[in-house]
């Protein structure tokens, strides 16, 4: 079977069981604060089995594209060393929402590995909960009377907590597993050791390929086990591990998942895969990493310097790096597996392929920016090691090799600020046979790193508290900004030192931060009006409405009002609308490849990143005002619907985000039909001509292929022509009320740079005149002829220029210029070529100099200049130049 055979196999198969099949979510996650990626087939489902969202579907299939390089689960240092680790890879999964629990569970794996898949079934282990005293948990006895129908009980294993008790963190739904493992050895080994000896001990071709996960537990802050309301079912099979197997492979990466890209790397480095090592980790380092770095791309997130976007950048200059020294990749190439990528998994992932080339064109980018620091990093690292090679003057071991190490701290420095990875370094210094890295110093400086970055974003939770229980929270925001509530459930939170509690409410009109447009803020009164609480944020946690205050009501059991900051409200709807308005504009003057790359709507601005190739000109920005404005002024109703089926709104033409999760059924937002008709979950004017104006500010890049566009709208806008206005108005009056400004401020450019001729004219024959006194007054000294003058001229290019007119003329000199230009002294120090040789360093001079004035400089051995703030020293400065010149 392909591996598109596998995966259809596996979706049809739980489509017979009547599970309905969804799409993968998006490989970022955006409305969950403890996680950057989706890194289990769960995280979709989460606010599933919190109970923090209705249930639709109690049966579900899917398959969930999952990137797992941070955290607890950060594998990237495995990746491409062996068969199976991999950065994104594909979760194979079906759940169960209260229906189903262990027994149809099991008894579905076992009938599809076996008589689906047709694997022997004397090639399977499975594992069970053994239980643990400390937690007071009994061993999962149902699971093993239940397998025992199947599997031969010399195949039933016992697994401790930490193979066999799933949690979804330190706190949240867990609950016993049971693991389905393969054995994929040859007879002969089989014959040698018990496979049953290899299961969860690490064994290349032993491996996990199926995990049903029984959800039956809460774990609270203190640790405690609280039961469920409703029982769930989890399951996981790994795609990837379950072609290898199929497909009768001893790694991931000999199937037709990776294969195709394996082989057009080999081809174009011009080697072979499988008879080196080293080139064949780097072959599947690049085939791995280019996978994960595609589809977070493709979801939303470019590479950057924090966070998810840090991440990314990190898996790429990895991919990168393994090209550049094993496989001779000087020129970009990673960027060349995209289109290759993109049509393996058309069918499937069909967003790769819609985005083809801006997803190969922000890889390339990337690519040609990381060589560059390569090349910066390796020119730092040559130089740091010849000068340690200079400073031991050539000491050796009887190997050859340099009785010296590379300090950590200069490695970690690399790694920090230049991005340069630590094991290209150690690779360098081996080359350079020096004794290697100083690591236990490095290790100690990127430790110290990471907990300054932990402790700067450390969130201490704490448990929810129920206040009210049942229902679930309700937003009704679209439709009112003040409503009669209850509060369900708060927690404590502590972040950066500050305290806050969050609080969900039955019934809400807060809108929660989502879709690029900020929280809303507002009052949360008690039911007398007289006391209140200030909401400073609304945030989306899992599908869950959480607002934020600083404190919390005194009676937390009775009736409030949720008031929303209105003012606030009306204009962030504004520049949301502004935005759609602008989306559609932007399609119209620049093509139909413009698609939304981010956004941040707020009271005070828009901010939109589209993508693009080159710069938006002044003309086309022009036209794109031109028509948002247009359409401003037409006054266009909103055309809102809820709740209309997902697939009759893409087919009605719909504009949908790349990197959003949609459900079945989702809103659209429409200003005239045929302009902008977008899905939207955000709050939007009721007509556009509430917008009352629309201005951008600024347009800009933000990455390869990406620009960005600043603009504002209502009151913000007219502020803005206002200011305009009177800065006018304050021109006219200082070129003397002038009607043609153009002309005006053209007749002073004029006059201006006629002005600077005769200046710089005046100052040539100013240096000419002072060369020639200055010849005059040259004072021998052991040999050298020192000038130790103050200069009067106007800028610091004339100073220069002296000097070096001094220094054609005058052999062995020794020069000591002070300045005062605009009230700030100036330090010129000029040595002949001579003086350098014989040791004499300009730089070193004038960086002495300089603390007379309060200052500093520098520059090259023969010409260094130096500022300050001290005009007093100057006089002082030319008493001490004479001391620089030595004396024999």
């Amino acid at each position: 079977m392909t591996a598109k055979e596998i995966r259809q196999a596996f979706l049809s198969f739980f489509e017979s069981k009547q599970h309905h099949v969804v799409p993968s979510a998006p490989i970022v996650v955006k409305n969950d604060p403890t996680l950057m990626f989706t890194n289990a087939g769960m995280n979709q489902f989460k606010d599933l089995f919190l109970g923090e969202a209705a249930i639709k579907y109690t049966r579900v299939a899917d398959t969930q594209r999952c990137l797992r390089v941070s955290g607890k689960h950060n594998d990237l240092e495995e990746v491409g060393i062996d068969t199976y680790h991999h950065t994104m890879f594909e979760m194979l999964g079906n759940w169960s929402f209260g229906d189903y629990f262990k027994k149809e569970a099991i008894a579905w794996s076992w009938e599809l590995l076996t008589e689906v898949y047709k694997i022997p079934k004397e090639k399977l282990y499975v594992t069970y909960f053994e239980g643990d005293e400390k937690e007071g948990l009994e061993k999962d006895q149902e699971a093993y009377d239940l397998w025992k129908q199947y599997v031969d009980e010399s195949h039933i294993l016992p697994g401790n907590k930490k193979d066999n008790f799933w949690e979804m963190g330190d706190t949240g739904p867990c609950g016993p597993c049971s693991e389905i493992h393969v054995d994929c050895r040859t007879d002969e080994e089989k014959a040698l050791v018990d496979g049953a000896t290899l299961v969860n001990a690490d064994h290349p071709q032993v491996i996990e390929i199926w995990n049903n996960v029984f959800m039956q537990f809460n774990r609270l802050k203190d640790g405690s086990l609280q039961s469920l309301p409703a029982k769930h079912v989890d399951t996981g099979m790994g795609f990837e591990r379950l072609v290898r197997v199929l497909q009768e492979k001893t790694s991931n990466y000999d199937t037709d998942v990776f294969q195709p890209m394996i082989q057009f790397i080999a081809e174009k480095a011009g080697v072979e895969y499988g008879t080196d090592e080293k080139t064949d980790i780097a072959m599947r380092v690049m085939a791995d990493h280019i996978r994960a770095i595609s589809f977070v791309i493709a979801d939303g997130q470019l590479p950057s310097n924090n966070k998810a976007g840090y991440v990314i950048r990190r898996i790429l200059r990895r991919a990168v790096r393994y090209a550049y020294t094993f496989l001779n990749f000087k020129e970009p190439f990673l960027n060349q597996l995209v289109p290759l990528l993109a049509e393996q998994f058309k069918g499937v992932f069909d967003e790769l392929i819609s985005q083809q080339d801006f997803v190969q064109k922000v890889v390339l980018e990337e690519e040609v920016s990381f060589l560059r620091t390569l090349a910066n990093g390796i020119q730092k690292l040559d130089k740091y090691i010849f000068d340690l090679k200079t400073d031991i003057e050539g000491a050796k071991d009887e190997d050859g090799f340099y009785k010296t190490k590379l300090p950590g701290y200069f490695a970690f420095l690399l790694h920090d600020t230049d991005g340069f990875p630590i094991d290209l370094t150690e690779l360098i210094v081996r080359e350079n046979k020096l004794q290697g890295v100083e690591i236990e110093g490095f290790n100690k400086a990127l430790e110290e790193q990471k907990n300054r970055s932990r402790a700067a974003t450390a969130i201490d939770t704490g448990d929810w508290i129920v206040v009210n229980a049942d229902d679930q929270s309700e937003f009704v925001g679209y439709d009112d900004l003040e409503v009669e509530t209850e509060i369900l459930k708060y927690r404590k939170v502590k972040a950066k030192g500050k305290e806050q509690y969050q609080i969900v409410l039955r019934q809400t009109p807060f809108y929660a931060e989502s879709g690029g447009q900020v929280g809303d803020t507002g009052r949360l009164e008690d039911h007398s009006r007289q006391f209140w609480v200030d909401i400073t944020d609304t945030k989306k946690e899992n599908g869950l409405t959480v607002h934020f205050t600083d404190i919390l009501p005194d009676n937390l059991e009775g009736k409030f009002w949720a008031v929303v900051d209105e003012d606030k409200r009306i204009l962030t709807e504004d520049n949301h609308s502004a935005t759609h308005l602008l989306h559609a504009a932007l399609k119209q003057v620049l093509g139909q490849h413009v698609n939304q790359k981010g956004s941040l709507v707020n009271a005070d601005y828009l901010r939109f990143d589209f993508s693009h190739f080159a710069k938006v000109t002044d003309d086309e920005l022009a036209q794109i005002e031109v028509i948002v404005n247009q359409k401003i002024r037409q006054n266009i109703k909103l055309k809102e619907q809820r709740n209309v089926p997902y697939q009759d709104a893409i087919e009605s033409g719909v504009t949908a985000l790349f990197g959003e999760k949609y459900g079945d059924f989702v809103r659209m937002i429409t200003f005239d039909d045929h302009f902008s008709k977008e899905l939207c979950g955000g709050t939007h004017v009721k007509a556009t001509g509430q917008i009352g104006s629309f201005k951008i500010v600024s347009e800009s890049a933000v990455a390869a292929g990406v620009r960005r566009i600043e603009a504002i709208t209502a009151d913000k806008a007219e502020q803005y022509f206002l200011d305009q206005r009177k800065e006018l108005g304050h021109l006219k009056t200082l070129l003397n009320g002038s009607k043609d400004l153009s002309a005006a401020v053209q007749a002073l450019l004029d006059e201006n740079a006629k002005l600077k001729k005769e200046i710089e004219k005046s100052t040539l024959e100013r240096v000419s005149t002072l060369k020639h006194e200055i010849v005059h007054h040259v004072r021998g000294i052991n040999g050298i002829n020192l000038i130790a003058k103050h200069i009067d001229l106007p800028s610091a290019e004339a100073v220069k220029n002296l000097a070096f007119s001094l220094k054609d003329m005058i052999d062995n000199l020794f020069l000591v210029f002070t300045t005062e230009i605009d009230g700030k002294p100036g330090i010129t120090v000029m040595l002949a070529d001579h003086l350098v040789k014989k040791g004499l360093n300009a730089s070193n001079i004038v960086r002495e100099l300089g603390k007379e004035i309060q200052g500093g400089g520098g520059g090259q051995p023969f010409y260094a200049t130096a500022g300050g703030k001290n005009p007093a020293g100057l006089k002082v400065v030319l008493e001490k130049a004479e001391s620089f010149i030595p004396h024999h």
